[in-house]
Order: structure tokens, then C-alpha cells, then sequence
């Protein structure tokens, strides 16, 4: 099955006798079903609350898209279709995702200067835990359960019909290198002026590098580590933006947050301003590089790993610090600090 293209559309790079790729399609494929198995597992376990769950099932998803989209300048249509079907199935628990957005923004206002009392804060958070509830039973329901399903079954299927052990790793590094290119592009000249909107598709492409990334971090582990680790503290920062834009939503007239609008205005304002500043000197780095720059890199990478063949063409995934997911009241689970031993 010849479906192999560049973005030119002529066959892409290949596997052949005399062209190792180091196993980096077949890695690829590998990490296509634990993607899968993932979201399989958040629809399925028992244990998780639907808050728990749609954050489960998002966070796969997204790593899907990001490899679909790593693939779709080798495989074209078939993989950028599987892409935008797994964006439909996330559209459909932005309700849930939103309301929790709003809950995930009360905890982060909590971290300026506030005028609300406790009593105000307690009555904001049980509105919003409210409407979470209302809308995890409407888009979380038995049918979105059955459309997730069948959409991830059909999704193996495909996954394990593609020729992905044919593509050699040229092809993989410019995929990412239009990946990186799409985010280095839209980097905001002036972070002041940059709306809800511009910082949303940042962190869109952001959050398709750092997955994308991930598949290459054991090149360099010590620098691949680092750099995905920048590249989640940067979608951190704007994900918190977007999220202060959700909850601000909440408050403009007619809205449940509305009598506490003049109060959470400057709240809002002074937490976001933090985000952004934040946001901009983490992009500084993370995309100072020119994209031709970036792909002769990670090329040097390739060509530079280990001879012997003792390290995976994916590594494993080593521990780190998860995303937190939401507990059932909406807040965080807190860290806990090992105790000093005594001196």
C-alpha cells in the first residue's frame, strides 16, 4: 500500500536495505496504541469521576492529534482525518472541560490580592461545581461514551493498516519541523496586545510540539527532557490564560458570576498579566531557534545516536510529573513534601 508522501506529494523518505531507520515507524505505530489504550482506559476505569475521566480522555486525544499531525505530511488525508475526528470527539466535552476551566481559574485567583470573603469564594466555587455536574450528565453521556468508543476502535484499525514501518526518519524530522515552524510563527511580537484567541491557537500548537518532542526524547534525554518540560510549562501558562478567559465569561451579565464581576475584574486581570509574562520569556527560548536551524538539530540527533542499538527508536515514557487531574470538588490534589529527617 503505497500511500508515503512528502509535502510535495512525491514518496516520502523510506525504509530500504541500505536506509536504517531505527525502527522509528514501528515506534511511531507503538505509540499510536498505548495513545489509544490511554483513552480507552479513562473511558473505561471504574475508579475515575467524569471529571477524571474527560480529563483522562482529552489528554490522550491530544497526544493522537499531535502524532496524526506529525504524520500527515508522510500519509496525508487518511492521518489529517483521523485528526480532525479525534477534534469533533474533544469538541464534544468542551462543555465538561469548560466548567472545570472555571473551577481550575477559582484556585489560581486565590493566588492574588483578593477582596472576597471566604463565604464569597465557597458560594462561587459550589455555582461552578454545579454547573460542572450539569455538564458532564450532557456531554458525557452514554452516547458520547459509545461514539468515543467506536471512534478509537476504528482508530486502531487504521493505525495497524498503515505502512508506518516504512518511513525513515528524514521524513519524521520535517514533520517536526513544520510542527515547530506553525508555533514559532505565531509567537506574539507584543505579548501585551495578544487577545484570548491568539493565545489559545498558541497553545494549540504548543501543546502538538511538546507531544511531538516527546517521541524524540531519547536522542538527547538530558536536553530532551528539559525541552519537552519547557514546552508543558509554556502550555501551562497559556492553558491558565485561557482558562481566566473561560471563567471571565462566567462573569459578564446574565451570567451565574455576574454579581461578582467588579470584585474578580482586577483578580482576573492581575493573574493573567502574571500568565503572559510568564508565557513570552518561556517562548523566547523555547522557539529561538530558526526552523531550519531547529531540523538540522534534531537531525545531528539522529545521526548521532547510539550505534550500539541498546536504546529504543522511542523510549519508553519515564516518570515525571503528571498533568493534575481534577479531584471531585474541582480542586487540584495538593503536593506532598517528603519530611526532613532530622539533623
Amino acid at each position: 500500500m503505497d500511500i508515503l508522501r512528502d509535502r510535495a506529494g512525491k514518496p516520502a523518505a523510506a525504509a530500504t536495505p541500505g536506509n536504517d531507520n531505527g525502527g522509528i515507524g514501528a515506534a511511531l505505530a507503538a505509540a499510536g496504541r498505548d495513545i489509544l489504550a490511554d483513552a480507552r482506559r479513562g473511558l473505561i476505569a471504574p475508579e475515575l469521576s467524569p471529571a477524571e475521566a474527560v480529563h483522562d480522555i482529552r489528554k490522550a486525544l491530544k497526544r493522537w492529534r499531535a502524532l496524526m499531525r506529525l504524520l500527515t505530511p508522510i500519509l496525508g488525508e487518511p492521518a489529517d482525518l483521523m485528526r480532525r475526528e479525534a477534534r469533533e470527539m474533544m469538541r464534544d466535552l468542551a462543555g465538561a472541560r469548560d466548567a472545570q476551566a472555571c473551577l481550575d481559574a477559582l484556585d489560581d485567583l486565590r493566588k492574588s490580592d483578593t477582596e472576597l470573603s471566604l463565604r464569597s469564594m465557597a458560594t462561587i466555587r459550589d455555582r461552578l461545581a454545579a454547573l460542572r455536574t450539569q455538564a458532564e450528565a450532557h456531554g458525557f453521556s452514554d452516547s458520547i461514551r459509545e461514539q468515543l468508543s467506536a471512534y478509537l476502535d476504528g482508530a486502531l484499525l487504521t493505525l495497524e493498516r498503515w505502512p508506518l514501518a516504512d518511513i525513515a526518519f528524514p521524513a519524521i524530522a520535517d514533520a517536526l519541523t513544520v510542527t515547530y515552524r506553525r508555533a514559532r510563527q505565531i509567537v506574539p511580537d507584543d505579548w501585551t496586545k495578544a487577545d484570548a484567541d491568539h493565545l489559545h491557537d498558541l497553545r494549540r500548537r504548543v501543546v502538538e510540539h511538546r507531544h511531538q518532542m516527546e517521541l524524540i526524547e531519547h536522542l538527547w534525554p538530558r536536553l530532551g527532557r528539559l525541552w519537552t518540560e519547557e514546552a508543558q510549562r509554556l502550555r501551562a501558562r497559556l492553558g491558565a490564560c485561557q482558562d481566566l478567559f473561560v471563567f471571565e465569561q462566567m462573569t459578564t451579565p446574565r451570567q451565574p458570576l455576574a454579581p461578582w464581576r467588579s470584585r474578580l475584574a482586577p483578580m482576573i486581570l492581575a493573574r493573567r498579566e502574571a500568565h503572559v509574562r510568564a508565557a513570552a520569556r518561556l517562548a523566547g527560548r523555547l522557539f529561538a531557534e530558526k526552523p531550519k536551524a531547529f531540523r538540522r538539530r534534531i537531525g545531528k540527533l539522529w545521526d548521532h545516536r547510539s550505534p550500539t542499538g541498546d536504546e529504543p527508536a522511542i523510549a519508553p515514557r519515564s516518570p515525571r510529573k503528571p498533568d493534575a487531574a481534577p479531584t471531585q470538588n474541582g480542586q487540584k490534589p495538593p503536593v506532598t513534601k517528603p519530611l526532613k529527617k532530622p539533623g
